[in-house]
């Protein structure tokens, strides 16, 4: 089957372009490459969030369309040169840009690993524990993370990220995977005096940058069974959390039936899974995030993303 890994990104042109990894140092234009076959796989599409959201299986298209680039690449084509020459670009040269930017809903879950729980003096939550971010948070891989001038107390929180792929409303446990489209990795950027001066959680932990998103989204078929991931998070090369998503207390596939019980999914819909513990404000002494700090996240099968932290001038 082939692997699909996607990205938004840019070039010196600045223009948007949608890629899919090649192999392990090359991302593929996949809408200029299918006009050099003459297919008009993705017109009107723009960005990965188009693929996710249009009428058919934009996955699905991209399959197709690596099939038959890969079939031409085998048979020595000259198309195929003049894609490798235009369209492959090397990750080194590109500008990451987050996987998706206007989801219509970016629902967070709370105290969803128990050692998180513990640390923070909070019993492990009967049903998940639910808040939202707005789209506005979201920045992606290697753009700066920004310190508001009104806090000195950002942390960090390294996140399996689910992505939507199709409407569902009271659906299944047992076919809650079923309308995943992929995963990604989500930093929940949290300002902690504003979320315990708050007495609640949405403005401490959507304020701008404070989403970041990427590098890519992995599809769903490459994570079969999304509870046996490696999560990790370092900043300035130190780790901070380190646990694997077994330890959820609520899976991916309940979260993803539980909702459904109250509102109706949509394609691009983004679910932040929780995280482990080890983050900053429960270590003894607390630590922040500072001016010039660099904040690695990486999920086993998904990828590391990675922000530099820049405080507001």
């Amino acid at each position: 089957m082939t692997k699909l890994i996607l990205l938004n990104y840019k070039l010196a042109d600045n223009n948007i372009r949608m890629g899919v990894l090649w192999n392990d140092n090359e991302v593929l234009d996949i809408k200029s490459a299918s006009k050099k076959l003459n297919e008009d796989y993705f017109n009107g599409l723009n960005m990965i969030e188009d693929l996710i959201v249009c009428d058919e299986d934009g996955f699905s298209k991209v399959k197709l369309f690596l099939d038959k680039l890969k079939k031409i690449q085998t048979a020595t084509d000259k198309t195929f040169d003049l894609i490798q020459k235009e369209d492959l670009h090397n990750l080194e040269k590109i500008t990451y840009l987050a996987p998706i930017y206007n989801p219509q809903k970016i629902i967070c879950l709370g105290r969803n690993y128990l050692e998180h729980a513990k640390e923070g003096g909070q019993e492990p939550p009967k049903y998940p524990m639910i808040w939202g971010k707005f789209n506005t948070a979201i920045i992606g891989h290697q753009e700066n993370i920004i310190i508001p001038k009104i806090t000195d107390k950002v942390d960090v929180e390294v996140e399996l990220v689910i992505v939507i792929g199709k409407e569902g409303k009271n659906i299944p446990e047992d076919k809650a995977l079923e309308y995943v489209a992929g995963y990604t990795i989500g930093n929940d950027v949290s300002a902690r005096d504003f979320q315990y001066m708050d007495k609640q959680f949405t403005r401490a932990k959507t304020m701008d940058t404070f989403a970041p998103l990427g590098p890519w989204i992995v599809s769903a078929d490459e994570i079969p069974n999304p509870q046996v991931l490696d999560i990790e998070l370092s900043v300035n090369g130190r780790n901070w959390q380190k646990s694997n998503t077994k330890h959820m207390i609520f899976s991916v596939a309940y979260i993803i039936s539980y909702l459904s019980q109250s509102f109706t999914f949509k394609p691009g819909d983004l679910i932040f899974t929780g995280t482990p513990s080890g983050v900053g404000h429960f270590q003894t002494p607390p630590v922040y995030l500072k001016d010039k700090d660099k904040v690695s996240l990486y999920i086993e099968k998904v990828g590391l993303l990675e922000n530099t932290v820049q405080a507001e001038k």
